[in-house]
């Protein structure tokens, strides 16, 4: 029996399936999409290397690795009868992590997030019934709290209904959430709710920019229009991928949701632009809160133009709510599970700072070795790549 894992070409997903690999013994059912077999293994090949090195990679999809290429929002996930059954069959857990992060398309989120997740909830329900379910776990975003301002937010109070979302992908995870909870209510399930994911503590590289690229720019400011003392909920990638791995595998977690979190020890703006300073021997930034609004306007007014000053507004536009609200998520859960504290940005954020501009903003790859066979053991649907899965 293996472990489902949704999103495994994905940023967390890849990190999640790389601790699963190595630190756990279970085999992996991965649903990714692509043409055909060798599209499917180069696209997991590009998201794992990172963290393997090819011929442990190789060796992975022979013994431990089953690819299902099939579409998460396509009834059966695109995949033919027997295929879809055999899924069925040799599932006994789901770590669902795939999901569309387009904070701008309402219609991106809808299509991903909620009807794909209603298509891994019709799996997990005919496992459960064929066989029997031993967990599902949901990745899910602290970002389902709503609008927030300076506040401590529990797991457990986080979701107010007549609480406004930022955007439409806190509406429709939040609403995940809520499908997870109603349609598996006899399933031991977790939820996962990781804050604003950036960087791993034990490296450098990373094959994800947009939110380093952001913070690239803002570091390079002379003048910030934040509150000095406003605290930001910033947690690195390792944290993330083991607390999932390791509380999916647990028999018995103490609770059913998890923040994913720096918690109360988020750090605040000052104490990451000081250590960022005193480590590059520069002058640190003034902070101008009274610019915070005419910011909002000159980013909303930029964003979406062309050329470099655009795309960088386009990308604050889409963060600057979660850089403004002061709100930090309690992470004391997930903290007493691991016995371990996440590392705090300011501990890793110059060299991975360092690695992202020195490199473009772009992880150089490596390539399908020309004498390394494609296997052959794939469950196939017809589909096209796509970034989501």
């Amino acid at each position: 029996m293996a472990i489902l894992l949704t999103g495994s070409t994905g940023y967390i997903g890849a990190h999640i399936a790389s601790n699963l690999l190595t630190g756990h013994s279970d085999p992996l059912n991965l649903l990714v999409r692509a043409r055909d077999e060798q599209e499917a293994q180069e696209r997991l090949w590009r998201a794992l290397q990172l963290h393997l090195d090819f011929a442990r990679f190789d060796q992975l999809l022979h013994e431990r690795i089953r690819i299902f290429r099939g579409d998460l929002t396509d009834t059966h996930f695109g995949l033919a009868n027997d295929d879809y059954a055999q899924l069925v069959r040799s599932t006994d857990s789901l770590i669902h992590c795939a999901a569309s992060l387009n904070r701008k398309s309402e219609k991106s989120c809808l299509n991903v997030n909620l009807r794909g997740t209603l298509e891994v909830i019709q799996l997990a329900q005919r496992s459960r019934d064929q066989h029997g379910l031993r967990r599902f776990s949901h990745v899910s975003t602290v970002a389902v709290a709503g609008q927030r301002s300076n506040e401590v937010v529990q797991e457990d109070n986080a979701i107010d209904w007549n609480r406004s979302d930022y955007d439409p992908y806190a509406r429709t995870k939040k609403f995940c959430e809520h499908m997870v909870r109603q349609l598996l209510p006899d399933v031991q399930r977790t939820i996962f709710r990781p804050s604003i994911v950036l960087g791993d503590s034990r490296r450098p590289e990373t094959n994800q920019f947009d939110m380093v690229r952001a913070f690239v720019f803002l570091a390079s400011l002379p003048m910030l229009p934040f509150r000095p003392g406003d605290r930001i909920d910033i947690v690195p990638v390792d944290f993330v991928a083991d607390a999932v791995a390791t509380l999916h595998q647990k028999e018995n977690p103490a609770h059913e949701i998890y923040h994913l979190s720096s918690g109360r020890e988020s750090e605040t703006f000052i104490e990451l632009t000081e250590a960022l300073c005193k480590a590059q021997d520069k002058r640190g930034p003034v902070f101008v809160p009274s610019f915070e609004k005419s910011t909002e306007k000159i980013v909303n007014a930029l964003a979406g133009r062309a050329g470099k000053i655009g795309g960088l507004a386009t990308l604050l536009k889409v963060f600057l709510p979660y850089l403004l609200w002061n709100t930090v998520f309690d992470n004391s859960r997930v903290v007493e599970e691991l016995g371990r504290h996440p590392a705090p940005f300011s501990q890793y954020s110059l060299p991975l700072l360092r690695f992202s501009r020195e490199n473009h903003f772009v992880f150089k790859y490596r390539e399908w070795p020309a004498d390394a066979p494609v296997h052959t053991a794939s469950r196939a649907a017809n589909a096209s790549p796509d970034p989501r899965q």
